[in-house]
């Protein structure tokens, strides 16, 4: 899954939720879920996610939505294999990325 945020420190749950196609509700119950996603919260009470918490979010996503986890067996995967299986996700992701972008510079030729 592509997810397509600009490049800057901080997101709001709105534009996080809108980038992964799921309602914000989702991403609160994600972040009472798991203990990886911890985003940042202003006086307001306002939740403020960083690169390392899409990045975590993409892998929640990919296991629950992709993947068809259950929360359950999502956190055992999250906790059991964490580092392998986020290196192979990311190395997955960078290689459909690259492909992506190789599909765009085809259609322009």
């Amino acid at each position: 899954m592509h997810i397509d945020l600009p490049e800057k420190r901080y997101y709001g749950i709105g534009e996080v939720a809108k980038a992964f196609g799921v309602n914000t509700s989702l991403i609160r119950f994600w972040e009472k879920e798991f203990d990886v996603l911890k985003p940042k919260k202003n006086a307001k009470g306002n939740r403020k996610f960083t690169q390392e918490d899409i990045k975590n979010l993409k892998f929640i996503y990919h296991l629950v939505k992709e993947r068809g986890f259950t929360l359950e067996g999502a956190k055992i995967h999250l906790k059991e294999d964490k580092k392998e299986a986020l290196n192979n996700f990311e190395i997955v992701s960078k290689l459909e990325d690259i492909k992506d972008q190789l599909i765009k510079i085809k259609e322009h030729l």
